[in-house]
């Protein structure tokens, strides 16, 4: 027997060890960071270490590991665990294909193609259009950038900014746009942060009155970035009509949908993206909505010039074969690019399109549960809106910080806190799809549960 035949035997056993584990201890035992290399031993030495010595340090990995997949995992925008999925993405381990050239990736290629011409269908692009994968939606968010700078400012690749290029942004958008105008050579103090309505949405208004400013000064106006989905509230901008501005105005529209924009595949949530069509870019994570594992990003263009023009060189030593179209790396920020495709593919293709809007809805429908939980019950204070599968709240004026920290750390649950103007409040995510009803209204019970009988440690914690 060889020794990767080994090694998957091993794998098999270390599964079993996760889904027992997480059916019988969802919440990880916290292992506090200061005494983290005394709990465990993950030292590495010059001596091998014996198989036995070896699987018994992987299991106390497994088991300490904070576990994404199960019911009580509610704080980040991620969770749950797509079957179909996992099984595509262990087989691209297995594989091991670079995504840059045909040469080397062959019909995974083919497959990367298939899901970005599905996905940019279902936006309204046309035929012109495409994308790539790259490494999470931060990522996405910097390759739009780039591409509407360098189409604002042609010369730039060559010579560098010439102009005093402008980004815009809501105040409730992703903390990585700052970075990327650091990263794109327009800087920090170049991004406007547009001022948000009392759901967290860009007010279009406010955008317009802030790019004639920007233009009496003698400052580009170059890229607004609109949020389908904001990190804290899920608050999607209203695309529509932001794109009236930004065709006015001749302006990169880039729809950073990381968090929600899977509600492409939901005819009943489709709406929340209405305009989408007229943007000039749109990514959205997979590994979010839709649960594959992470990573797995999309950024789509409706004009693919754009991509050739700003992530295009040539390089003899890897383009040896076919055309640009099967040549992926001439598309892509990167080089080397892992398989983040087939997870995808494997999911979609097993379980349809008709699959995938099910899981989209599934998250609303489960948000719904757990809004008109905290609505109807007197002790909560609600601070989220329909439309969102971020479910905000407060439970007895109990300090959110603090009650968030003490569930976790007594391996409640988890689930974590976020701010919206003056307010801080329990955020709960319903993006675990394979979460049911009961599921969530047995986390407000456990949630009441706890505190209950710890008022001795949360009577001084109150907002």
């Amino acid at each position: 027997m060889s020794e990767l035949s080994n090694d998957l035997i091993l794998f098999n056993e270390l599964v079993e060890v996760l889904l027992n584990e997480e059916e019988n201890h969802p919440v990880a035992k916290r292992i506090d960071s200061n005494v983290l290399y005394d709990a465990i031993d993950l030292s590495l030495n010059k001596s091998p270490m014996v198989d036995d010595s070896f699987k018994e340090i992987l299991k106390d990995v497994l088991i300490s590991t904070p576990k994404t997949a199960t019911n009580l995992f509610f704080n980040q925008l991620f969770g749950g665990r797509q079957s179909k999925a996992v099984l595509g993405d262990l087989l691209a381990v297995l594989l091991n294909n670079s995504m840059y050239t045909y040469k080397v990736a062959g019909p995974q290629v083919g497959i990367e193609q298939e899901i970005i011409r599905q996905s940019c269908d279902l936006i309204g692009y046309g035929s012109q259009s495409n994308g790539t994968f790259p490494t999470g939606g931060s990522m996405s968010n910097y390759m739009a950038l780039i591409m509407a700078r360098d189409a604002k400012d042609p010369n730039c690749r060559q010579n560098g900014m010439t102009k005093p290029l402008i980004m815009y942004t809501s105040k409730a958008s992703h903390y990585s746009n700052a970075k990327n105008a650091s990263f794109a050579g327009l800087g920090r103090n170049n991004v406007r942060y547009i001022k948000t309505d009392t759901k967290g949405k860009m007010i279009p208004v406010e955008l317009e009155k802030q790019i004639k400013i920007d233009i009496e000064n003698n400052f580009v106006p170059t890229y607004v970035n609109v949020t389908a989905g904001t990190t804290v509230l899920g608050a999607f901008d209203p695309i529509d009509e932001i794109t009236t501005i930004t065709q006015k105005y001749n302006i990169w529209l880039h729809i950073d949908g990381a968090y929600c924009g899977s509600v492409i595949f939901s005819d009943a949530k489709k709406h929340l993206l209405k305009g989408m069509e007229k943007s000039d870019s749109f990514s959205y994570n997979a590994h979010k909505m839709l649960g594959t594992p992470m990573t797995c990003s999309l950024i789509l263009v409706k004009d693919k010039k754009h991509l050739h023009d700003s992530f295009s060189n040539d390089a003899d030593y890897l383009y040896q074969t076919d055309g640009d179209d099967f040549n992926l790396g001439k598309t892509s920020f990167q080089c080397g690019r892992r398989n983040d495709a087939l997870k995808f593919w494997t999911l979609w293709k097993s379980i349809g399109t008709n699959g995938l809007e099910r899981i989209v809805d599934q998250q609303f429908e489960l948000a719904d549960v757990a809004r008109n939980y905290v609505e109807n019950h007197p002790d909560y204070t609600t601070y989220s809106y329909e439309d969102s599968i971020s479910v905000c709240f407060n439970y007895k004026n109990i300090d959110p910080k603090v009650l968030c920290t003490l569930l976790y750390e007594h391996q409640i649950t988890v689930v974590g806190f976020g701010d919206f103007n003056e307010d801080t409040f329990v955020r709960f995510v319903t993006i675990n799809a394979t979460n049911t009803k009961e599921d969530i209204l047995s986390f407000f019970k456990v949630l009441e549960n706890f505190v209950e009988e710890n008022q001795h440690i949360l009577e001084t914690a109150v907002c």
